[in-house]
């Protein structure tokens, strides 16, 4: 079976001349393609006037990485199960020093090559995080073959943004964004780039896919193309008829490492503004609402009678979070902010990290059936929002419940304390039993269930009480908490009588 991988259309080793830059001036001062190149009675003719008007804006990028001196960690070599000369030497404090003690490594000289466009005409360009970061020098070459080192390079990895700036130019003919969320499936598009070290490519395709998230950064909300996007191709612009930039071009999914058919942007909606506050400001600041969140499926959907693809289902709560703060509970829908519609988890995602920090919003969301609006104080992002913990684990049962696959035991005040959790009342998971319906749902050693679906357990017999009352074959609803914050688990046997 041939695995499926994602690949950044960043072209490594390839003797392309960089680009970078970043953003100080108006977009009013970017060149306007003409509206009416989106007739479709001559695609043609449409796509060879984009091409002229667009390509003065392409820029290909070069990104050296010096070699340095790395300090390697030392390994013992006889530790293998399978090594004959384990049991000679595992034991010897003197070799197992030696083997042990840090190595000194070299990483070679690095030369990657990727696009951009500009942005501004005083030479701002825009181009991928992955494109140039790390790099010692990136340098630009533009449409008419004047090469620039870049002077300024600002990055934001959670989006693979990056703005970089060169000196010394003026009067560049600069791309204009369109609104990639007017953008329709089925709508043409064109990709811009220098693929393979072939520089100003343009290929054409049309929109595939909307609102992907394939786990290639922490905020994703990819347009997908069927435009041809290939390593070097990174940076560079996804433009409509308009002759609008509604995308970055950034990665690939793809068998073999090359162009299958499916490819993503960034959508300018995200990119325009993440790169609007680094030319400001040189960082991102986001709004942060606490919440780990999923899209509404059918099977949620039925768990908490709410409509198919309605809204952001609430999955955790972080301690200490606005979210915690204002009362959102796990399996609750968002599905609106701030008088904003909320549709799906991209949409939440996109509303509350352009929200003003240390301002009050109204939160409406659907709890048992019924709907709510509280009111949450959005907070700055933390910088290590997406680090995570583990959970305490701790060995011991109280009681079995074979059918589900859980060990659980009432959670005293010791408890509490060594699990780092407040006084609450619940039920601590001791034990998961692999392989089994708990298992399978996500329940780790050291969560404590608080409710059983709208229940809430404090004894070991409200737990069998409350799970007696439902069908494992339709799913249990589990609300957790651990000292990561609070969630739920749906915990499903469709074999289950």
């Amino acid at each position: 079976m041939a695995w499926r991988q994602y690949v950044f259309g960043m072209a490594v080793g390839a003797a392309v001349v960089a680009m970078v830059a970043v953003w100080s001036t108006s977009q009013r001062e970017a060149v306007a393609v003409p509206d009416k190149a989106s007739n479709p009675h001559d695609l043609s003719e449409a796509f060879r006037r984009i091409a002229a008007e667009c390509l003065p804006s392409i820029v290909s990028i070069e990104a050296v990485t010096k070699s340095r001196e790395v300090e390697l960690p030392g390994a013992f070599p006889f530790d293998d199960d399978f090594s004959p000369f384990r049991e000679f030497f595992r034991n010897d404090p003197r070799f197992r020093e030696f083997f042990q003690q840090p190595r000194r490594g070299v990483i070679p000289r690095r030369r990657s090559s990727g696009s951009g466009f500009i942005i501004d005409p005083s030479g701002v360009i825009m181009t991928n995080n992955h494109v140039v970061a790390g790099a010692d020098t990136v340098k630009v070459r533009l449409f008419d073959g004047r090469e620039f080192t870049a002077t300024e390079i600002k990055t934001d990895p959670r989006t693979d943004v990056a703005i970089v700036r060169i000196q010394g130019v003026s009067s560049l003919k600069a791309l204009r964004f369109g609104d990639s969320r007017a953008a329709q499936i089925g709508d043409w598009v064109l990709a811009f780039g220098s693929p393979f070290g072939l520089e100003m490519t343009v290929t054409q395709g049309i929109i595939s896919g909307k609102g992907r998230a394939r786990g290639l950064a922490d905020r994703e909300d990819f347009l997908q193309t069927d435009a041809a996007i290939n390593p070097g191709n990174s940076g560079g612009p996804l433009v409509n008829l308009r002759g609008e930039v509604i995308g970055i071009n950034t990665a690939i999914a793809s068998a073999s490492g090359g162009y299958d058919g499916i490819g993503f942007a960034i959508p300018t909606h995200i990119a325009r503004w993440v790169g609007e506050q680094l030319v400001k400001t040189g960082s991102v600041k986001r709004g942060y609402l606490g919440t780990a969140i999923a899209a509404v499926d059918a099977e949620t959907a039925k768990q908490f009678n709410v409509a198919v693809h309605e809204g952001a289902i609430v999955r955790e709560v972080r301690p200490n979070s606005p979210a915690e703060r204002a009362g959102v509970l796990p399996g609750d829908v968002i599905v609106g902010l701030n008088g904003q519609k909320v549709t799906d988890p991209p949409t939440l995602q996109g509303i509350v990290e352009q929200l003003e920090p240390g301002k009050a919003y109204n939160l409406e969301v659907i709890r048992d059936g019924k709907k709510q609006t509280l009111r949450v104080t959005i907070e700055e992002m933390p910088a290590d929002y997406t680090s995570r913990g583990e959970p305490t684990r701790r060995e011991g049962a109280d009681r079995v419940f074979n059918n589900l696959g859980l060990q659980l035991r009432p959670l005293t005040k010791d408890l509490a304390q060594q699990l780092g959790l407040p006084a609450i009342t619940g039920l601590v998971v001791t034990g998961v039993q692999e392989g089994s319906p708990a298992d399978e749902a996500g329940v780790r050693q050291g969560d404590v269930i608080e409710r059983v679906g709208t229940t809430p357990v404090a004894t070991l017999d409200d737990f069998q009480k409350a799970v007696s009352a439902l069908s494992l074959k339709d799913g249990i609803v589990l609300h957790l908490r651990n000292s990561e914050g609070r969630r739920y688990v749906i915990v499903q046997d469709e074999d289950a009588r």
